[in-house]
């Protein structure tokens, strides 16, 4: 259908960000925007091709495929898409159809592109504000620290030869590193005991020290990997120790190396989408915490770092669903599976089990149902395989309550939103947070704009959601100190997730839904809480800058304990922080408390 200018300027002038933009700037832009009419089933484009533009749905409704072929979602009027493409290479990493008729708006790339330089709001919106910098994983950026192996393998001088190639064999390393009395003495490598050892025919009871490379060049942790690289190429070795104040607490291979320039989310994505076997994505996602090590080490930005990892859950969710249909045959009806949670909110860390719900279309029968609870069973089994532990709570599809046909879910929100009783209020805390992750989205929409509508209306339901989300408080103690834990494995830490994020992120689901917001990411439920009028711009704005404190320093702390090598948990030390970070962590937390507080009189803006 042909739209003049002025429609189109119309149209953009009710459609974020554009509605910030100066109005002469929208009517210059719009004679340049085409308009798509296509019919239900026309291609849009396929991945790998060109895309033409940024495409901002004007009517109907667009499916968006990855590369398999899994439908990852339908966007309605006034969505975009298209502009991750446009800002990586240009090309599209989806394919996209018209699932009903429909007329797309086509913002040419040029257009895009310096929409997206001139002004913030655009920029902001499309997350190129506070994307990484480039080469952020660079060698000449990175810590030697961020590539070290921890807890190196050593031996001692007077071990035999024999005795530390079998360490070397059953530890499966090219390298030990010889200390005597805790101090670095010299480096033993698989090319020593081949070119020294097995070529000069020595006894196997030839000791360490007279095999050994002495006194070995040495870097410390706060080397950067340039100067690893430069090291082993001009002195043509592949081994350095990381020592530090005298002491052993590290190594560096070329392997390391290797790994290092290896790991990007995007790889990961890769692998896992092309993996055989739960066994096989397990190898990938035991990549993670490296991966979280180099994002933050990187500067990333604590959404962009969760976001990424999220990403990878969700392509090991959508490899399981086709490897089960694989394993079981086409399933006799369309479903949906849905995650909550952490996933769901796209807001996974180093640490995350698996929140996860099935919806099945109303045509199923009885008898479907065991073709369901094995596909449940295999993708859950499946996560957990690759590190996304089982649900403590049994909040997973395997649990028959939460795979179940849609009029059932929609039974159960009914009911949770007219008898708001203790547990329903905990179960629709969870299931507000449900985002669509692989089969038929459209069983969802209804429900999410439905369920909105009714809660938002029954203002007693939402008065005891308000008063559930109060339950995690900030850990403020007396006198400008924190409240930590009292007792226990974690005490005197800070619980950083339920104590930390937890308070915000419940703050972000209330806003949502006073104001009706479909958004299910915590920093996206409060900017668009704040764009909608639910929150105050000065509180927003000090929410959102509270909220990235807590965060970056939970994940700035996950990376540690990584570096360190040990598993990331969210107990975080007050004495780990400087007195500076203390005082804007308290400050930060101090916020959050002051918009509980005023969710809790009843006012739920801040001024």
């Amino acid at each position: 259908m042909p739209l003049t200018p002025a429609q189109i300027t119309r149209f953009l002038k009710s459609v974020h960000p554009y509605d910030a933009l100066p109005h002469d700037v929208i009517e210059a832009l719009a004679p340049s925007v085409e308009a798509w009419e296509l019919a239900q089933g026309f291609s849009v484009y396929d991945a790998g091709e060109k895309l033409p533009g940024l495409f901002i749905v004007y009517e109907g409704q667009v499916e968006v495929s990855d590369e398999n072929g899994v439908v990852i979602s339908h966007l309605g009027v006034r969505n975009s898409f298209g502009e991750r493409g446009l800002m990586r290479d240009g090309i599209a990493a989806t394919s996209a159809s018209a699932d009903a008729h429909s007329v797309l708006l086509v913002i040419p790339p040029t257009l895009f592109h310096k929409l997206v330089e001139d002004h913030d709001a655009v920029a902001k919106f499309f997350n190129r504000a506070r994307a990484p910098k480039k080469q952020e994983r660079s060698l000449a950026t990175s810590l030697v620290e961020t590539l070290m192996a921890h807890s190196p393998v050593t031996c001692t001088p007077d071990e035999t030869v024999q005795g530390a190639a079998r360490t070397m064999r059953e530890r499966r390393v090219s390298s030990v590193c010889v200390v005597d009395d805790d101090a670095l003495a010299g480096i033993l490598t698989t090319r020593d005991l081949s070119g020294k050892v097995l070529a000069e025919a020595l006894p196997v009871s030839t000791l360490v020290a007279d095999v050994m490379t002495p006194k070995p060049l040495t870097l410390a942790p706060s080397a950067i990997g340039s100067d690893v690289l430069h090291a082993m190429m001009e002195r043509k070795i592949g081994h350095i120790p990381i020592v530090e104040a005298g002491k052993l607490v590290g190594i560096v291979t070329q392997t390391d190396l290797t790994r290092f320039q290896a790991v990007s989310s995007a790889e990961l994505v890769s692998e896992i989408a092309h993996a055989s076997t739960p066994e096989e994505m397990a190898r990938v996602t035991a990549r993670i915490p490296q991966l979280l090590v180099q994002l933050v080490a990187g500067g990333n930005r604590h959404e962009i770092v969760t976001r990424l990892i999220t990403d990878i859950a969700d392509t090991a969710t959508r490899r399981l669903l086709t490897l089960a249909e694989d394993k079981l045959g086409q399933p006799p009806v369309p479903y949906l599976w849905l995650a909550c949670g952490s996933q769901g909110r796209q807001e996974q860390t180093g640490v995350s089990d698996q929140d996860n719900c099935l919806f099945l279309d109303d045509a199923v029968q009885d008898s479907d149902m065991e073709y369901f609870q094995a596909l449940a069973k295999f993708v859950c089994d499946g996560l957990n395989t690759c590190g996304y532990v089982y649900c403590p709570g049994d909040m997973m599809a395997t649990n028959p309550r939460w795979c179940q046909p849609v009029s059932v879910w929609k039974d159960y929100f009914k009911g949770w939103i007219n008898t708001p009783d203790p547990e329903a209020q905990m179960l629709a805390s969870v299931m507000f947070d449900l985002r669509p992750i692989g089969g038929h989205s459209a069983l969802f929409e209804d429900l999410q704009e439905d369920t909105l509508k009714a809660a938002s209306k029954n203002s007693i339901f939402v008065a005891h959601m308000a008063s559930n989300s109060l339950k995690h408080t900030p850990p403020l103690g007396l006198l400008r100190g924190f409240a930590t834990i009292r007792s226990g494995e974690h005490k005197h830490q800070l619980d950083m997730k339920h104590n930390g994020v937890v308070p915000v992120v419940d703050l972000g689901r209330i806003y949502a839904l006073q104001g009706k917001l479909t958004a299910v990411n915590t920093r996206a439920r409060l900017e668009a809480a704040q764009e909608a009028g639910v929150l105050s711009t000065s509180g927003g704005r000090d929410l959102l800058d509270a909220y990235d404190l807590i965060a970056e320093t939970r994940l700035t702390h996950q990376a540690a304990l990584v570096n360190a090598g040990q598993a990331p948990d969210n107990y975080l030390p007050p004495s780990d922080l400087s007195d500076f970070e203390r005082s804007h962590l308290r400050d930060a937390f101090v916020v959050v408390k002051g918009l509980q507080s005023a969710l809790g009189h009843g006012r739920g803006m801040l001024g």
